[in-house]
């Protein structure tokens, strides 16, 4: 088992890694729309979770992977009416290469951010 950590995301803010490899496998914590200084990136949702996508871009290239390789993806949003626009930039990552997935609405997120999503992806051989 090893921890990964990059610079080119957001630091843990609490007592958890960015993400940890496990044999061929990574697990990332959940991602939020944190900028890699530490702030909620402006607009909305939509700016919110294209953040979010750069997040576990970084942990996956740091890990070993890609978005190409990820096998599941769990996203955790605070208001169902705004699915469809997460969803809309959910797929602009995964055209191609469709992970399974599971959606799940909360009454809050760290920080009161819009969405968090977190993956398990396969290691690039």
């Amino acid at each position: 088992m090893k921890e990964v950590f990059t610079k080119q995301a957001p630091e843990a803010i609490g007592p958890y890694s960015q993400g940890i490899k496990v044999n061929n496998v990574f697990y990332s914590s959940g991602q939020i729309p944190l900028t890699t200084s530490g702030e909620i990136v402006s607009g909305g949702v939509e700016e919110q979770t294209h953040q979010v996508f750069q997040n576990l871009q970084a942990v996956l290239a740091e890990a070993g992977s890609s978005l190409n390789h990820v096998i599941k993806a769990t996203v955790f949003i605070k208001d169902m009416e705004e699915f469809p626009v997460i969803n809309e930039v959910y797929g602009s990552y995964f055209q191609e290469h469709q992970p399974a997935r599971s959606c799940v609405e909360v009454a809050r997120l760290p920080k009161d951010v819009k969405v968090e999503i977190e993956v398990i992806a396969l290691l690039a051989s």
